[in-house]
């Protein structure tokens, strides 16, 4: 069955003057503001949709990493995962860089990193980035 989540933004004024609210419908979690200063230059207090986008990635790859060690034999006891999104203006969402570290009982270097590639790819997160450069670091804690 598929699941349709919703979000909300409210956006008033020009691109570069204006500010907006986003609000996560859908779980009633957070509400956050977000303007053209915090996209470009990263103002502290406000997000933007790159920010946004880094914490749908990075949630959705630990948990699909999660799924692919469990599947080659391999539970982890935990995964933390950061996604840094670049957004250059005038060219938009230039890449997502994964920077992962786990807890794994019992697995190698190799086959973390190898089976850390699979969960990038095969992340539907990473899918709906499609020609978006997507790279990764992986290592056991």
């Amino acid at each position: 069955m598929a699941l349709t989540s919703e979000s909300t933004t409210v956006w008033t004024g020009t691109l570069f003057e204006g500010s907006g609210h986003t609000r996560l419908d859908s779980s009633k979690l957070a509400e956050f503001d977000l303007d053209w200063k915090a996209r470009a230059e990263g103002e502290s207090g406000v997000t933007n949709p790159e920010e946004l986008l880094a914490a749908a990635h990075s949630a959705c790859f630990s948990m699909a990493f999660s799924l692919v060690l469990a599947e080659a034999g391999y539970p982890p006891e935990s995964i933390q995962a950061t996604a840094a999104v670049t957004f250059q203006p005038g060219e938009g969402v230039t890449g997502s860089h994964l920077l992962v570290s786990g807890r794994v009982p019992g697995i190698s270097e190799a086959d973390f990193e190898r089976l850390a590639e699979e969960a990038k790819t095969n992340c539907p997160i990473s899918k709906a980035l499609g020609g978006t450069p997507i790279t990764i670091e992986a290592e056991l804690a």
